[in-house]
């Protein structure tokens, strides 16, 4: 093989090739230089003939190059200029006017210079519109089909070839081409058009032009807007030459028609419509169209609204802004299909590159929203600022180009004067995270010593790398592996962020669909004058729950129909269903370079459906901080303590879920959340939980765990995400978590493990307690301060927990060195003395246990005993009384400190007389005070009323506690009353007797005896407790119920009347004569009358009366069983009919005596005698209450015919002897009333005392003495008798003395 030439082969590469191919041909050349084997022949040619292919591309390139030819424009009177400028310098400057034609022709002037040929021209526009309707226009001067000699490549469109010489693009398509070509081999000039928009691509572009140009000294660069900062550019590159082509085509006139003149309410519609009657009116309408800028698309809609109802003549009006469908834009520039004279109404995006045709006349309201970006909130904000003076300019530009312009500012000349020259660059106001990541990725050094041509603030980048932290794609300021895969991808980094997270949550296909969509322009179309049939359209794809599966159902939906359908069919279907056919073109483009993507990374597609929460748990990865927390009225609180409000769009805006995460936080009006879904905040966890804040609180010993344990509140950029989280506090702060263990877990005793020294210490504690407790003292037991000295000394560093405790103990024998003595725990001795505080006291014939607490004011202070509930009726209640030993004479002392002064000043000194007469009284089941009280009277000179002395005050702990016990043990009720307790579980009780009625006793009902016996009580329990209830015998008039009472005595009662009924049962011939004959004449239905009482409830009384009498009679024991009760009923069942007329007799004269006096009190109308009668009629009152016949005993009831004829002689007596009657009622009124208040009181007295029912019955006989003397009475009654049976009465009781 001969000798290869190395060197000239390198040269014909350098020299004679297409530029874009150098790199790649050299680079194998070198690989081929570097082999040292022989076989490299047949690659060798291969190159060559590469090389051969390169140079007869270029060749080619030259030949066809099309001619060029310039139009009357400015700038074509400084081609020269121009041309020398770019032959002699690597950056030119130009500044031109807008209308100058610079961006036309600009690209044509260098590719007649001979650049495009070896390399195309790359010629960026700010939009994609800009960048297709230029590329159109270029062609069309070069009378060149688009795509061939020029082309243009936005994103997902590639409009161009290999042989186009000229390629317009966005500046985000050539900033994505560094990436794959570091050097721009695939160019020898840049023309950078619309500088002066200083967007953040166009400015990063800037600076990395100004690191590639000394590497690549071919390469043109041209700098080019109608407003540019020339001095800044041309010093940026090194004091680049700057041509400035001034002058339009045509002149246009500035008029100045501030807004507040035109109208006083600042109404945009209103001005903007008197602008163009003033036009109208200078007859412009026949010459041109009317561009008007406006702010955004509300300002938009608002002013076509008002300018349709203005009914302009002949003015088509017409919106441009950037979310218009392709169709609705197409409607701007096909003037062929104008209707009138066109109004177009747009934002700023017809201020630069895009040229509205026919625009003679500008109306610029001077406001747009600029895009800012808050470090301190992190949120996007777009609020409606003033705008610069070049953007001012830049709209003026716009007409002036087909005739003489006029140009309208609804602003005054001052105030445009004193707005700054130039818009602030983008880098000055927006995150830089995808900035910071592409350079990170690109490896162009620190960002602070980027040049950029204006350098961004220090806080915006440390801010993005604050959210590349937050995403994970940085460790401080170096990329981590995550950041490297991140920044592959041609979406934001947030936006991969959501697809990484997906593959490892298995969700990814899910993913891809929701990120694409995310990456685009919504394409849900919303036309202003179809909104709402728009909205029902779109609403179909709402999802529970969440804006992000909305994506989901649309693209299911939208594969299946495009699937189905032919091309123009699925163009009609989106026009119909309000989707841009163009921008779900471009979503599925997004979603198939994603694809492409996952499969370079190797990441696997899920088969199955991802579930709710992993397909949001993956959301959450790449907005972290857009999450937020409902408060009220529909109102969040968002991360950074930001307030926002979900976008009433949105198809969560009236669920309000509690959590939310938004793809986008955006401030307009306010701050709103956009497309959000409903979130758990436990699924923030795991995510990123170097971002998380925790604060501990309260922390303290967990007895059950062993080990201390504190509330955390976990938040995420101020936002709390969860409250009092309990946690181990032991790794957190060990010297607080040993402090607590020993505080809380040792000298408190809330530690629950196994250590023998801890045993023994509490058990010597509590006897310690027991003797404070007891002696009604705190000074025995050691501090609590000493007791943690005492552990504190012993106890080694670390131990923060139960189990390291325990496990310390066991290695180190130190169990022994732990253990108290009572000496080194107790203070001083008490002296206390079990006798005198026993644990148990004798009450009645049972033990109770006591117990002792000294804590004044708790409920529990003093001696408590426990008392079983079953016992609590059994109890004798005097033995409480007596307290205990130890406390007697104490509670003695203070009963006498009690007691009035007259009769205190009697036992003076008080202990000496309490001290004698104790040691005449022992603790006994009576009450104390009488006992007290008789044996003070015994030793002095004093007279004590017990009734009185019982209502002094004394301290509770003087008064023994009850508590009341279930059968396990557990307190039901407490208090130092057993009476209130009493009626306090009575109701509880009788709730459970109720149930128990229900259920586990079944009453039955009879009408013969035929069951065994009736028990005399019945157990059951009920709430832990077991319950006596007592079953008895209800009388129901025909028959009987076999049922459950409360009480023995209600029982018994209950019982009585139920074995009556049966026996009468067994007389049915009898009982039904009685019923048919006994007061049947009219004078008994008369008296019946007069009495207000009904014969069948008189007769029914009377044969009970005469039942009780016959069988029940004297001593006879209630029968319980069937032999019993046969007994009773042979014993008596002879007498029956002869006491039933006996009784029927008396029953006859006590009801003719009871009607005659109520019928002539009626006829008594004199209101002399009115106390007289009201005693009367409250007499009659007591003797028949409607059981009077089962109440009253057989001889009291005996006596009723001389009480009545008593009644009877009294009223004979009124008239004349009024006087003496009224006296009388005066002597016995205050003794009935006292009789009435007590049974007012306790209704049950009456049956539980004898001497109560005597004294009742001795004031009947004392009335007969006073008013029917000559009737006699029974026993020998009078005043003093009466107040003797009373004082009685009221002593056996324990009632005030009168």
């Amino acid at each position: 093989m001969s000798v290869i030439d190395w060197k000239a082969l390198n040269t014909r590469i350098a020299q004679a090739c297409y530029r874009p191919d150098q790199f790649a041909l050299k680079r194998k050349l070198a690989q081929l230089q570097r082999r040292k084997d022989e076989h490299i022949e047949a690659p060798l040619n291969a190159l060559c003939e590469r090389i051969e292919a390169s140079v007869q591309r270029l060749s080619e390139r030259r030949a066809r190059l099309p001619s060029v030819s310039y139009p009357d424009l400015p700038v074509s009177q400084r081609l020269d200029d121009i041309r020398e400028a770019i032959a002699s310098h690597q950056v030119v400057v130009i500044a031109g006017e807008t209308g100058s034609g610079k961006t036309t022709q600009l690209p044509k002037l260098c590719l007649e210079m001979g650049r495009g040929v070896n390399g195309m021209i790359a010629h960026t526009q700010p939009r994609r519109l800009a960048a297709r309707t230029v590329a159109q226009r270029i062609a069309d001067e070069l009378q060149t089909p688009l795509g061939e000699a020029v082309g243009y490549q936005v994103r997902f469109q590639d409009q161009s070839s290999a042989n186009s010489y000229i390629k317009l693009m966005t500046d985000g398509i050539l900033l994505a081409e560094i990436a794959k070509d570091r050097f721009l081999n695939n160019y020898d000039t840049v023309i950078i058009d619309e500088a002066h928009e200083r967007s953040l691509n166009i400015d990063f572009l800037l600076g990395y032009l100004k690191t590639l140009l000394p590497k690549r000294p071919d390469l043109k660069v041209i700098i080019t807007s109608a407003t540019i900062d020339v001095e800044r550019f041309s010093a940026h590159f090194d004091n680049a030459p700057v041509i400035e082509v001034s002058g339009r085509t045509f002149p246009v006139e500035y008029r100045y028609r501030p807004l507040e003149e035109l109208t006083p309410d600042q109404d945009l519609g209103i001005a903007v419509e008197l602008v163009l009657r003033e036009l109208m009116a200078e007859g412009a309408q026949r010459s041109g169209d009317t561009l008007v800028f406006l702010s955004g698309e509300r300002d938009i809609r608002e002013v076509a609204k008002h300018l349709r109802h203005a009914q302009l003549p002949g003015a088509e009006v017409l919106p441009l802004y950037a979310r218009l469908s392709n169709a609705e834009q197409q409607r701007i520039f096909d003037l062929n299909g104008r209707r009138g004279w066109r109004v177009v109404l747009a934002t700023n995006v017809a201020e630069t590159s895009l040229t509205v045709p026919g625009i003679r006349y500008v109306i610029d309201a001077g406001t747009a929203r600029i895009s800012r970006y808050s470090v301190r909130s992190k949120v996007q904000r777009l609020p409606i600022e003033p705008i610069s003076q070049a953007s001012a300019n830049q709209r003026a530009g716009r007409c002036g180009r087909v005739a003489e312009g006029i140009a309208y500012r609804l602003y005054s000349e001052e105030d445009f004067e004193r707005r700054p020259l130039f818009t602030e660059p983008e880098i000055q106001r927006t995150n830089l995270a995808a900035v910071i990541l592409q350079m990170l990725q690109l490896g162009l050094g620190d960002i602070r010593r980027f040049p950029f041509v204006d350098a961004p603030d220090g806080r915006l980048i440390r801010d993005g790398f604050a959210s590349l932290a937050e995403l994970g794609a940085v460790d401080g300021e170096r990329m981590t592996t995550l950041g490297r895969a991140l920044a592959r991808f041609p979406v934001d980094p947030r936006i991969a962020r959501l697809i990484m997270a997906a593959a490892e949550r298995h969700c990814l296909r899910e993913m891809l669909i929701i990120a694409s969509a995310l990456s685009i322009q919504d394409p849900r179309d919303r036309p202003a004058d179809k909104q709402q049939a728009a909205d029902e359209k779109h609403r179909r794809f709402w999802q529970d729950g969440s804006d992000f599966l909305a994506y989901l159902a649309l693209w299911d939906y939208a594969e299946e129909q495009r699937q189905s359908l032919t091309a123009n069919q699925w163009r009609r279907l989106c026009q119909k269903e309000f989707l841009s056919w163009s921008r779900m073109r471009e979503w599925r483009e997004v979603h198939y370079q994603l694809v492409l993507m996952c499969r370079q990374l190797t990441l696997t597609m899920n088969k199955d459906a991802a579930d709710y929460e992993s397909l949001h748990r993956a959301l959450l990865t790449g907005f972290l901080g857009q999450i937020a927390f409902k408060t009220e009225n529909r109102e969040y609180l968002g991360a950074r303590n930001r307030k926002l409000r979900i976008f009433p769009g949105s198809s969560q805006a009236k669920k309000s879920p509690k959590w939310i995460v938004a793809a986008e936080l955006a401030e307009t009006s306010q701050l709103f959340a956009r497309c959000v879904g409903k979130i758990e905040s436990e699924w923030v966890f795991g995510i990123n939980d170097s971002l998380l804040k925790r604060q501990y609180s309260e922390p303290h010993w967990h007895s059950r765990s062993g080990r201390v344990m504190a509330y955390e509140r976990t938040l995420l950029y101020g936002l709390a995400l969860r409250e009092r989280h309990r946690v181990h506090y032991g790794p957190i702060d060990p010297v607080i978590s040993r402090e607590i263990l020993i505080r809380q877990g040792l000298v408190e005793g809330r530690y629950r493990g196994s250590a023998e020294f801890f045993k023994h210490n509490q058990a010597l504690r509590r006897d310690i307690l027991d003797m404070e407790d007891k002696a009604r003292r705190r000074d025995m037991l050691i501090s609590d301060e000493e007791f943690y000295a005492f552990y504190d000394e012993r106890l080694p560093e670390g131990i923060t927990t139960g189990k390291q405790l325990e496990s310390w103990l066991k290695k180190s024998a130190a169990d022994a060195s732990l253990r108290m003595s009572m000496a080194q725990m107790m203070r001083s001795d008490a002296g206390v003395d079990g006798a005198q505080f026993p644990d148990q006291i004798s009450c009645g014939d049972y033990q109770l246990k006591l117990s002792y607490h000294f804590a004044p004011g708790h409920a529990d202070d003093g001696v408590s005993a426990s008392v079983p509930l079953g016992l609590l009726a059994k109890v004798p209640e005097g033995r409480f009384d007596w307290l205990v030993p130890g406390l007697l004479r104490d509670k003695c002392i203070a009963l006498v400190k009690a007691l009035p002064k007259a009769q205190r000043k009697q036992l003076v000194p008080v202990p000496d007389y309490v001290d004698r007469a104790l040691t005449r009284l022992a603790p006994s089941d009576d009450a104390l005070l009488p006992a007290l009280a008789a044996r003070l009277e015994q030793i002095s000179e004093a007279r004590i009323d017990v009734a009185s002395w019982a209502m002094a005050p004394v301290d509770d702990f003087y008064r023994m506690n009850i508590i009341v016990l279930d059968d396990a043990g557990r307190r039901l009720a407490g208090g130092r009353d057993i009476r209130a307790l009493r009626e306090q579980l009575a109701v509880e009780v009788q709730k459970s007797i109720a149930e128990e009625s229900q259920g586990g006793f079944e009453p039955r009902r009879y009408r013969e005896w035929v069951f065994d016996q009736l028990p005399v009580e019945h157990q059951f329990r009920q709430a832990g407790a077991t319950l006596t209830a007592y079953p008895c015998l209800r009388d129901l008039g025909d028959e009987v119920e076999l049922g459950l009472a409360e009480t023995l005595e209600e029982a018994e009662l209950q019982s009585e009347r139920g074995v009556l009924r049966l026996l009468l049962l067994r007389l049915p011939s009898q009982c039904k004569a009685a019923r048919t004959t006994l007061f049947r004449d009219n004078t008994a239905q008369l008296q019946f009358a007069a009495c207000g009482v009904q014969r069948r409830d008189w007769i029914e009384a009377g044969l009970l009366l005469t039942a009780r009498q016959v069988f029940l009679a004297g001593d006879s024991v209630l029968p319980r069983t069937a032999e019993q009760f046969d007994a009773c009923w042979q014993a008596g069942r002879a007498g029956f009919v002869p006491q039933l007329e006996l009784t029927s007799a008396m029953l006859s004269d006590i009801l003719a005596a009871q009607a005659d006096i109520r019928r002539r009190l009626k006829k008594l109308n004199s209101l002399s005698w009115f106390h007289s009668i009201t005693d009367i009629q409250q007499q009659l009152d007591g003797l028949f209450p409607d059981d009077f016949m089962t109440r009253a005993a057989p001889e009291n009831l005996a006596n009723y015919p001389r009480y009545l004829a008593a009644i009877q002689e009294r009223i004979d007596k009124l008239d004349g002897h009024y006087q003496r009657d009224r006296q009388c009622t005066l002597t016995i009124a205050p003794m009935q009333d006292a009789l009435n208040d007590v049974l007012s009181a306790s209704p049950g007295l009456w049956r539980q005392s004898a001497l109560l029912r005597d004294y009742r019955w001795m004031l009947e006989e004392f009335r007969v003495s006073l008013f029917a003397q000559r009737l006699g009475t029974s026993q020998p009654v009078s005043e003093k008798r009466l107040k003797q049976q009373w004082q009685a009465v009221t002593k056996a009781l324990g009632l005030p003395q009168p």
